[in-house]
């Protein structure tokens, strides 16, 4: 039989699963909102976009490059001021969100940039021949054309701030990284640490398997 202190450690579950959840989902928004913009221009200065600029693409490009390279519980630490100036503390879900936003949107840059890409470049040829603007054509034509590509980016990206929310566990974040360490680690219960992972896994396999589902249908209507 389960000792009632397990018990009372398994009734954390649902509430961490629903921080992780909180995190990760207005995380993956404002990461998107922050690295859409900034992947459709990397991709529109791009030697193969719409309004090629070298110099701007490469500069910016090495930028993303940066800040996806920085390990995310550095940059956490680094960011702390920020979450404290904007949130008025750098502990909890709310404030990990900055954080998770700021280390995510590079990622999503790059899945935008290298999604668009992908589209073919008659697609165009043609929607310049008949006059579209740069705006026009990467409204109606390169995000319709890579809807399914993107899917299956925001996939990987919400799969990664899955993984990132754990890490933000370490430093007060809450979620399940939290339960995982605060109650299972800290305190030599390797079960609880084993049910968090579970759950975590579990959130993971969903996201993957929607995001898979959603991409094919979009490529299956073509």
């Amino acid at each position: 039989m389960l000792s009632a202190q397990f018990k009372a450690l398994l009734s954390m579950l649902p509430g961490a699963t629903g921080e992780t959840l909180y995190m990760t989902c207005m995380s993956a928004v404002f990461a998107g909102i922050l690295g859409f913009p900034l992947g459709a221009f990397l991709f529109s200065t791009s030697p193969a976009g719409l309004y090629p600029r070298r110099i701007l693409y490469h500069v910016l490009s090495r930028m993303v490059n940066l800040f996806r390279s920085l390990p995310f519980i550095i940059l956490m630490i680094l960011l702390i001021p920020l979450s404290r100036l904007i949130i008025r503390t750098s502990i909890g879900p709310t404030a990990v969100i900055i954080p998770l936003s700021i280390g995510a949107a590079p990622f999503v840059a790059r899945i935008v940039e290298s999604a668009l890409s992908e589209v073919d470049p008659g697609v165009l040829t043609a929607a310049r021949a008949m006059g579209s603007t740069n705006v026009q054509i990467i409204r109606k034509v390169l995000i319709p054309e890579a809807l399914p590509a993107l899917i299956s980016g925001l996939a990987l990206t919400i799969i990664n701030l899955i993984g990132y929310s754990a890490m933000a566990g370490a430093i007060g974040g809450g979620g399940l990284g939290d339960l995982a360490i605060r109650y299972g680690y800290y305190r030599f219960r390797m079960d609880v640490t084993i049910a968090a992972v579970i759950v975590m896994l579990m959130l993971v396999e969903a996201v993957q398997w929607v995001g898979t589902a959603i991409s094919r249908a979009l490529l299956s209507r073509r």
